[in-house]
């Protein structure tokens, strides 16, 4: 398997957070597969770069897009997102497989605060910080972005803290997490929460596809206001 991030060439190669390389090279594998059906490295963004939203999840899963080397793909965050990103038209196939099944997203970016897959699917702060340049530099390099789409909490607040970082904002606590909260920036763009598409939130009902699909409405009419 060999991928090439259009935006971070290099990332594939990072060994910044010791801890997630250290579970990167003892994690067992699940389903049958051996060690060699999954990628195993920083988990690289996908989509169109020339999107006006850019959906911003936590961190790759343990045997979804750690495995298949793709934001959401794989796991049962991914199968109950992608069909309806294909419903709200911002993809041309409602099944994302792997990296080569031809899913293209339209309008749309897709990457994680965190490039690397944590223990417990909890990134440490340091791990945050250490990924927070990746973010940003993906930011710059997403030239048309209108929507930044926060998938969780924890995604949401990451983004709160970049920018901060760039001086766009003074208080964490002036942003309140809550699904379908939008924030207008000072740069002209809007940040747009949304409860994460998590198996956890989609069995208890947290999250719903009418939940979901009002957020992904919301972001294309700011996106093209």
């Amino acid at each position: 398997m060999a991928l090439h991030d259009p935006l971070l060439p290099e990332l594939i190669d990072c060994q910044r957070c010791p801890r997630l390389m250290d579970y990167l090279a003892t994690l067992p594998p699940k389903g049958g597969r051996s060690r060699d059906d999954y990628w195993n490295r920083p988990v690289p963004g996908f989509g169109d770069i020339n999107a006006r939203i850019w959906l911003v999840g936590l961190a790759p899963g343990a045997h979804g897009a750690n495995r298949t080397a793709r934001p959401f793909t794989g796991d049962g965050a991914g199968d109950f997102m992608y069909p309806l990103l294909y419903q709200a038209g911002l993809s041309n196939q409602a099944e994302s497989e792997s990296c080569d099944d031809g899913l293209r997203l339209s309008d749309l970016y897709i990457s994680n605060a965190v490039k690397c897959v944590p223990p417990g699917n909890k990134p440490l702060a340091e791990e945050f910080h250490q990924c927070r340049d990746y973010l940003l530099r993906e930011w710059k390099q997403l030239t048309s972005v209108r929507v930044i789409l926060a998938l969780g909490r924890d995604a949401f607040i990451s983004v709160l803290h970049l920018l901060k970082q760039q001086g766009m904002i003074k208080r964490l606590a002036d942003f309140p997490f809550a699904h379908n909260a939008c924030f207008e920036l000072t740069n002209g763009q809007y940040l747009l929460a949304c409860y994460h598409t998590s198996r956890y939130n989609v069995q208890t009902g947290r999250m719903t596809e009418a939940l979901f699909l009002e957020v992904l409405n919301r972001a294309r009419q700011l996106a093209e206001a």
